[in-house]
């Protein structure tokens, strides 16, 4: 417990001195480590901890909020005090009594924090030798390794009292190959809510070879078509597609605020009949993996689109609050600093019944993308556009050249509307991490393989 009971009780019944609908006490107390080794080199290894807590005072419409590193009872009463000021009520509050502690464990098998630091170095070493040998052309080899451990403690005016103890690992390898056709890069990144047991599970060597293959691949890629074409995307591969073309949208802060193109539309077929679009802070182990958000409310597992249908949105408390129901569970905050807000967790399409295969042996012509970079949507209309990573060309029902960088444009609804076939073989891809009204918060997404009967790419083949 990082907050006694009786210290937090005093907390939020001073917060409510002067009024109040609701108060809450978020604790946290972070620790990060991480380590790159870049052209053979150690170019930073670095550790750092923060400790604090944020307090919310609500007040109808109104909320206050301050936070201070300081948690000694002194100065999480000046903290209270000044949020209080900001959301004061004509009603006065009352004594708050806090319910039986409920603190989650991840069941981590090895805390990093516990392993020496040249073990984690050594890890980069291998991945530089591995990725180097995967041929002359490779020119320069960037390893990361991350690791973080965050513990929270909520406390609010309800008489919850809960927390969670969040464990997260990753490790990622960016190679570069020199060519006739410039520099050609290629990434390869695996993070997991687990601790230094991903490597039991993970070969570093062969995530380098794989991102020193990938940028020896695109060394004689051809340009990317441009023109709107049918386009496959390979599983866990386009993920991102999904989280920012759609799921934004369905966040209930920005549904209020009209700033969604799915305002409004529940119950409505917005979608192809084959597409479930869930967010589930419950899958174990994956990047965006909770067990309370950050409100104190149990993470779940949310279906968001049902066969094509809209069924719901996101929530936090105070939207769900204003709607009259149940938080479902998406409150999050980047930092005791921070108001929560309206975020997702892990956001996938599930399985369809097709094979993958057949999926490209009935595509004509297309482009094929393994894997999706980044990009940019307007949640108000749903355009976007997405960098691809890794592409091919598919002719006669063959993938056959590999295609250069080029972009994806399209809008999310017409996406969704326009998958006509998805495959069997859904997987999660890489950890990210989603940024929302200057906040960070890590997330996942995933998706089996599918194909759009129609997509803008914006390639430079004339």
């Amino acid at each position: 417990m990082l907050i006694d009971t009786a210290t937090l009780e005093t907390t939020l019944s001073r917060a409510l001195a002067r009024g109040g609908d609701f108060a809450e006490v978020f604790v946290e107390d972070r620790r990060n480590q991480s380590a790159m080794l870049d052209d053979g080199k150690v170019e930073n290894l670095a550790s750092s901890r923060s400790r604090g807590a944020g307090i919310r005072v609500v007040s109808g419409d109104t909320t206050g909020f301050a936070h201070t590193s300081d948690l000694s009872p002194e100065g999480l009463a000046a903290a209270a005090d000044t949020a209080a000021a900001a959301a004061r009520s004509a009603r006065a509050g009352g004594t708050v009594r806090l319910g039986v502690s409920s603190v989650h464990d991840h069941s981590v098998a090895l805390l990093p924090e516990g392993v020496e630091k040249a073990a984690k170095v050594e890890l980069l070493r291998r991945a530089d030798g591995a990725a180097r040998a995967a041929g002359a052309a490779i020119s320069q080899v960037t390893a990361q390794y991350m690791e973080g451990r965050r513990r929270i403690q909520v406390a609010t005016s309800d008489g919850i009292l809960t927390g969670d103890d969040q464990v997260k690992t990753l490790f990622a390898v960016t190679a570069v190959a020199s060519g006739d056709t410039g520099l050609q890069t290629g990434r390869e990144t695996v993070g997991r809510s687990v601790g230094f047991e991903l490597f039991d599970t993970i070969d570093v060597d062969d995530l380098a070879r794989r991102a020193a293959e990938r940028a020896l691949l695109k060394l004689r890629a051809r340009p990317a078509p441009s023109g709107t074409l049918p386009v496959v995307i390979a599983r866990g591969g386009g993920g991102v597609l999904f989280h920012e073309a759609c799921g934004h949208g369905l966040e209930a802060d920005l549904v209020g605020k009209g700033a969604s193109v799915f305002a409004g539309r529940r119950g409505e077929m917005v979608a192809s009949p084959l597409v479930t679009l869930i967010d589930d802070g419950t899958m174990s182990g994956e990047w965006g993996q909770i067990a309370v958000d950050d409100e104190g409310l149990a993470a779940q597992r949310n279906v968001l689109i049902q066969d094509g249908v809209l069924t719901d949105y996101m929530w936090d408390r105070l939207r769900a609050r204003d709607a009259d129901r149940p938080s479902s569970g998406n409150g999050r905050r980047q930092s005791y600093r921070h108001l929560p807000m309206v975020r997702m967790t892990n956001t996938f399409v599930l399985n369809g019944d097709t094979a993958p295969a057949d999926i490209v042996a009935d595509t004509p012509h297309g482009v094929y993308v393994a894997q999706l970079g980044g990009g940019q949507v307007n949640t108000a209309n749903g355009d976007f556009v997405f960098g691809m990573t890794e592409a091919y060309l598919i002719e006669d029902g063959r993938l056959t050249e590999p295609l250069r960088d080029g972009n994806l444009i399209g809008n999310g609804p017409d996406v969704l509307r326009n998958i006509d076939v998805i495959g069997d073989d859904f997987e999660m891809g890489s950890p990210g991490t989603c940024g929302k009204d200057g906040q960070g918060v890590p997330v996942g997404d995933g998706q089996p393989t599918l194909r759009v009967t129609a997509l803008t790419v914006g390639g430079t083949a004339a």
